[in-house]
């Protein structure tokens, strides 16, 4: 049982500049005895009320030097704090606030919220277990418009679908990774260098781009450029909702349209997942 969507704002000023964060908690337990469901003794139970302010008082305490740190303190607070506790888990998401830029200077006390991915994180622990830590960033949608495409697909008598060597690449994406047994790891660091790769693997050199010839593809790459410069990392699922876009046809307009028009297909979407780790850690 715990307590969902604490949301929260927790401000830092240094000096004039002032510093935002802005996220919600989810906090759940699970006790040493169910005598609270099987029995209706609640003399162990902690009240999502207290639970809620445990979180608030935490913030204002200890700050939110990352999502992830953020996450530990809360684990440790209850594992060290309550005996009757023998399993929590925290899920913590940042709502995307970016400070306000003036002819390339930063602004003190102004920021934009910007839906370019939502960052997250989890923290679980058993008791007389290690803590684990998994981060990730959900609702990031990329589009690129070439440099893509889907041939040498299996076909039937079901199969409609003409094969495309140029085609729109859009989708929204869900990257989730674990970190094994926590650590101390600058999660801030690692976080924006996953992000970085994502969109590395994604959209290719700058000048060029990189042919992708399936969203199934552009996953794995995702995720083995990942693996590859992240040492932290262990494990990453990456989830690719696709959205896909048509050509109108334009002849009964006396116009030709050569993909300068198009229409998203809002549904059916297709969908992609794949869970990537390193050989060492399915071995454990």
């Amino acid at each position: 049982y715990g307590k969902n969507t604490i949301k929260f704002l927790r401000l830092h000023k240094e000096g004039k500049k002032h510093v935002v964060k802005e996220v919600e908690v989810c906090a759940h337990l699970r006790l040493t005895s169910p005598q609270e469901y099987l029995e209706g003794n609640n003399s162990l139970v902690i009240p999502t009320d207290t639970i809620k302010n445990i979180v608030l008082v935490l913030a204002k305490k200890n700050g939110i030097p990352s999502l992830e740190q953020f996450a530990i303190d809360i684990c440790n607070h209850f594992m060290t704090t309550f005996c009757q506790v023998a399993y929590v888990k925290t899920y913590v998401q940042e709502v995307p606030w970016q400070r306000l830029h003036e002819d390339g200077v930063p602004h003190i006390h102004s920021f934009i919220c910007v839906p370019d991915g939502i960052r997250f994180c989890e923290a679980e622990q058993c008791r007389n277990g290690p803590l684990i830590v998994f981060a990730g960033i959900k609702d990031l949608k990329l589009m690129k418009t070439t440099q893509s495409g889907f041939e040498g697909f299996y076909k039937n008598e079901h199969t409609t679908l003409p094969e495309r060597h140029d085609r729109i690449l859009c989708g929204e994406f869900f990257c989730k990774w674990s970190y094994g047994e926590c650590k101390d790891f600058d999660f801030n660091c690692i976080w924006k260098k996953i992000r970085e790769c994502i969109l590395e693997a994604f959209a290719g050199p700058p000048d060029c781009g990189e042919y992708s010839p399936s969203y199934q593809k552009t996953v794995n790459c995702i995720q083995m450029l990942v693996l590859s410069r992240v040492s932290q990392v262990q494990v990453i699922e990456v989830v690719l909702n696709n959205t896909f876009y048509n050509v109108v046809d334009m002849k009964n307009l006396g116009l030709t349209n050569d993909k300068e028009v198009l229409v998203p297909v809002e549904a059916p979407y297709g969908s992609c997942a794949c869970t990537l780790g390193r050989k060492k850690f399915f071995e454990a």
